[in-house]
């Protein structure tokens, strides 16, 4: 590589926690960025994270075409930044130097002020050097020149300048209809675009020369603390060699249908209607898991962490013992509390920083109604998760609610079934006035299984499993019928 190609993948933060990490490390050194969005989007905040975010021995120059100086400022101070450490030169329209309205009468605007324009900058860069320089918004100029070609010609000198300096350079536009920023977008080495859906903004990479990147919507939040993203999961990024073994739940009948317990790093749905014991089976894994030594997590989308905590502990399940011995961890997740890229970087920081070895999902219909930014098809989400984690050898345990309590037989709702290795179903029964539940396995995609069913019961003592119900037909329908010899 030669010592110029070299000098082009440096890097430079953004100083905008998630953001480098969609960049692949950062801005490249030299490079001249434009950040796209709509008014409100962040736009300015992005470009005061870029310039905070300089070394000790680095300067950093705003130039502001659009909101006036003390207002920039103001704005800096407010998210924490230290705006004495950067240099201004303020361009606004109501800054000192446009004050003289003679000078709107007498000439054409474009005549006077766009030659003006850019030798302000170049004498203000000339004194400074600075090291990262921002224009907000670039397209300002476009209200000072005659027509596209001048427009351009000045952009691409004024970026070609700050280049051969060394700086490392953003521009911002407005993303709008009525004022396409095509030109820039094609003058420019990367382009970043915020973009605000209804409930939340995302940020995503649309041109990136020297590097790749991390394509798709990463969700990006503002609050008092500053700008932060969270970056798209993609499993192919991630993996890691691992031995699978087998998981027992503890309870050897169930162990018995399973032939010996889950494999490990597969992921488990538990599917059946609401009440039939989905999240006790779950969780009965998850303590058995425990008890050997194996970190776990439960993400619970259906309850609170009371109620569960509470339940396990009536049926004999010591969850609180588990979680005070460091072995399991219990998130509750309300309605609205998370993007699914929040979500997504929850179970890496589980999987990657605290070793967690088995993963619950409780269950797939909250998940789909709580978290922001899931979409038209949250099972896509499932699936991207399911992929990672077999890529990181973790177990995944998944309940899946169905809506028939009796009646005609689904295993899962439509455009589930293909996420899992595994499927357990539960499912209740009505006999002779009395309603039973009962469990098998419908599908296990690395090892043998027993095809039969068997009565399932949730009592003091915790999971009870039962012999197979080997005289009891009709099961599946809901209101099966024993055989002649059954009891």
């Amino acid at each position: 590589m030669s010592g110029q190609n070299q000098h082009r993948q440096d890097r430079r933060t953004t100083g905008i926690n998630g953001v480098d990490a969609v960049l692949g490390g950062g801005l490249l050194a030299d490079s001249a960025t434009l950040v796209r969005g709509p008014p409100g989007s962040g736009k300015s905040i992005f470009t005061l994270h870029f310039l905070a975010a300089a070394d000790a021995d680095e300067t950093a120059l705003y130039v502001n075409l659009g909101e006036p100086d003390e207002y920039v400022r103001s704005t800096a101070r407010g998210f924490g930044f230290d705006a004495d450490a950067l240099e201004f030169l303020d361009l606004s329209p109501s800054g000192d130097r446009f004050q003289d309205e003679e000078t709107y009468t007498l000439f054409r605007s474009e005549d006077v002020e766009a030659p003006s324009l850019v030798e302000d900058i170049r004498s203000r860069v000339e004194a400074v050097d600075p090291d990262r320089v921002v224009v907000d918004p670039a397209t300002e100029f476009k209200y000072l020149t005659p027509d596209e070609h001048q427009f351009r010609t000045q952009i691409l000198g004024l970026l070609d300048f700050l280049r051969d300096i060394g700086a490392t350079v953003l521009l911002t536009s407005q993303a709008a209809d009525s004022m396409p920023d095509d030109d820039l977008q094609f003058l420019v080495d990367a382009v970043i675009n915020i973009e605000k859906q209804p409930n939340h903004r995302t940020v995503r990479v649309s041109k990136f020369r020297g590097s790749s990147v991390a394509r798709g919507h990463h969700t990006l939040q503002i609050s008092d603390a500053g700008m932060e993203a969270w970056p798209q999961l993609n499993p192919n990024r991630h993996g890691r060699e691992f031995t699978s073994t087998t998981l027992s739940s503890g309870v050897p009948e169930l162990d018995d249908l399973l032939k010996g317990g889950l494999p490990t790093g597969t992921v488990t749905f538990l599917s059946g209607p609401t009440g039939v014991g989905k999240t006790t089976t779950g969780i009965q894994f998850l303590s058995e898991a425990a008890k050997q030594g194996h970190k776990t997590v439960l993400y619970n989308f259906e309850e609170d962490r009371h109620t569960l905590m509470s339940r396990a502990e009536a049926i004999g399940i010591p969850l609180a013992d588990m979680v005070d011995r460091g072995m399991l961890a219990i998130e509750e997740i309300g309605p609205g509390v998370l993007s699914i890229n929040e979500f997504t970087h929850r179970v890496r920081t589980a999987v990657e920083d605290e070793d967690a070895e088995l993963v619950m999902i409780d269950g797939t219909s909250g998940f789909k109604r709580s978290l922001r930014g899931v979409g038209s098809d949250p099972m896509a989400h499932l699936v991207t998760i399911g992929r990672y984690l077999r890529n990181m050898g973790v177990t995944g345990i998944v309940s899946n609610e169905v809506h028939q309590i009796t009646g005609e037989f689904r295993a899962t709702e439509k455009g589930t079934s293909y996420l899992a290795d595994n499927i357990l179903v539960l499912r209740h029964v009505e006999h002779r006035g009395t309603l039973q539940k009962v469990i098998g396995v419908l599908k296990m995609r690395t090892s043998d299984f027993e095809n039969q069913l068997r009565r399932l019961e949730v009592t003091g003592d915790g999971l009870q499993v039962g012999e197979s119900l080997s005289n009891l037909r009709g099961i599946l329908t809901g209101t099966p019928n024993w055989t002649e010899g059954g009891e």
